[in-house]
């Protein structure tokens, strides 16, 4: 792992971008290093702002935990939103979240709704089991258990336990 680390250090020095973000992951989970969720957070920072959405999505998660930066729910969305926007299946579940409780933007059960979909459509089983919530209570779409009961077969099926 230090071996990595060292790698990862040098290139991430230099401007590469998964470099940036590997290291990231290195100091978040102490691999080859001490544990330092601030530098986490610098080198999330600087690939995300690159637009690497893996980058994007844990800076969110840094934000919204306040691990290695001031905790702050606006700014979690806003890089939860970057990250959603290009694909990131675990962005577009938290920014579902987001909106679903409110936690850095207003609450919009169809805004929930819109972000959930499309991590339940790439099969993410925690978005599976929130949409047939939605669907269940009737929560920014029409109640209709039927489509409940099947999200939440799909996310059975994946192992998800309530």
């Amino acid at each position: 792992m230090e071996q990595a680390f060292e790698c990862y250090s040098k290139a991430a020095k230099q401007g590469n971008v998964k470099a940036q973000y590997n290291l990231g992951l290195c100091y978040m989970k102490g691999n080859g290093v001490t544990k330092d969720s601030v530098q986490a957070a610098e080198w999330y920072e600087k690939a995300a702002e690159q637009g690497l959405a893996e980058a994007q999505y844990y800076l969110g998660c840094c934000y919204e935990d306040g691990k290695g930066v001031t905790k702050d729910l606006a700014r979690a969305a806003e890089w939860y939103r970057k990250a959603a926007e290009s694909g990131n299946v675990k962005a577009q579940f938290a920014l579902g979240k987001c909106y679903y409780d409110g936690n850095g933007t207003e609450m919009n059960y169809s805004e929930a709704v819109k972000w959930y979909r499309k991590a339940a459509e790439q099969g993410d089983a925690n978005a599976q089991n929130m949409f047939g919530y939605c669907y269940e209570y009737g929560e920014g779409v029409a109640k209709d258990l039927a489509k409940a009961v099947e999200w939440f077969r799909k996310a059975a099926e994946q192992g998800y336990d309530v």
